[in-house]
């Protein structure tokens, strides 16, 4: 009779070892985001969600929440950080609650271009970034993991932009970060602080008159509905941090955490090729919903807004020069 229990003891011992490992290898990770149908940011995210699913054979599954689902950038970064959000993307400067320095990888003016906006935050080898990772994760419990290229980010209005003169005094949608607002400000607008799901309202209501983002956004939230046109002042280089939640992250295996960083550098890449593809078409596709398009060639004075807009942002961010130095000198 003892040895009969003891066989069904050590039987339902192997069982539930064998429950415990199956649960374990079916880890799951929520992934939020506020991009909506058609942006890079959205690709990027349910291309990556599958490529780990492959690149760990289903052990590790990530399901994606775009749009909004679980709240605009404030709730998706608190959730980030408490755990009940395994990871998500937003613009670098989302984070700058935790490490205010963290916004200068989104800071107007300062990459050469795209290749280069990807070079100086990688966090595996970009000295600046892997400073300000370490203080994301003592002080905030939060680690940046990859980035995404969107494409340069644009001024679009309802009337003709050309020097930050057009915009002195006028309401302008300011993403709710004080970066943007410091830009904004420098534009010679007055900010006005919209979050991205209340946007197309805001244009079309007037509380807003203009905004700034890539192509991509203006295309997939149909602005050209609200808005008549584009200024390409480029002056930013659109890139987003992708950051995890540090207790899941050390939670999972290193195979599982390597897998997961090779998935997200792909797609890295991946993403400036979709950008640089696609930047031309679109000027075209939103010239044939009806906008003008206005270039240097037109009289856009882009020089004007990049010194005013430097200047501003020295003078709100005064500790972000030894960054931008080591940013500029990422080859």
């Amino acid at each position: 009779m003892k040895m009969l229990n003891l066989r069904t003891l050590a039987c339902a011992t192997v069982a539930l070892g064998l429950f415990a490992a199956n649960t374990a290898s079916a880890e799951e990770l929520r992934y939020a985001h506020v991009g909506a149908e058609g942006d890079i940011q959205t690709r990027y995210a349910d291309e990556a969600a599958k490529a780990v699913a492959e690149a760990t054979g289903g052990a590790l599954t990530i399901q994606v929440y775009p749009a909004s689902q679980l709240g605009g950038v404030a709730e998706m970064v608190d959730g980030v950080r408490m755990g009940s959000i395994s990871m998500g993307h937003h613009d670098f400067a989302s984070l700058a609650r935790i490490v205010p320095e963290v916004a200068v990888f989104n800071a107007p003016f300062i990459y050469r271009d795209g290749a280069h906006a990807l070079a100086a935050t990688d966090p595996a080898t970009s000295p600046a970034l892997q400073a300000i990772n370490e203080k994301l994760v003592a002080e905030g419990g939060v680690r940046i993991i990859g980035r995404i290229y969107r494409g340069a980010r644009h001024i679009s209005s309802n009337f003709p932009v050309k020097s930050p003169a057009d915009l002195a005094g006028k309401p302008f949608r300011a993403v709710p970060l004080d970066l943007w607002v410091s830009m904004v400000k420098g534009f010679g607008a007055t900010p006005t602080p919209v979050e991205v799901a209340e946007l197309p309202t805001a244009l079309m209501t007037g509380l807003v008159v203009g905004q700034e983002n890539p192509l991509t956004m203006i295309s997939a939230n149909k602005l050209y509905e609200v808005q008549s046109h584009i200024a390409l002042t480029g002056h930013m280089q659109a890139v987003l941090a992708v950051f995890v939640n540090e207790q899941v992250w050390q939670g999972l295996p290193e195979e599982q955490r390597q897998a997961v960083t090779k998935v997200l550098d792909d797609k890295a890449k991946e993403s400036l090729q979709w950008a640089t593809e696609s930047e031309a078409a679109l000027i075209d596709e939103l010239k044939g919903h009806g906008m003008t398009v206005i270039g240097e060639a037109d009289g856009l004075d882009v020089a004007a807004f990049r010194s005013a807009v430097q200047k501003q942002i020295l003078a709100d961010f005064p500790d972000y020069a030894t960054y931008i130095e080591q940013i500029a000198a990422v080859q």
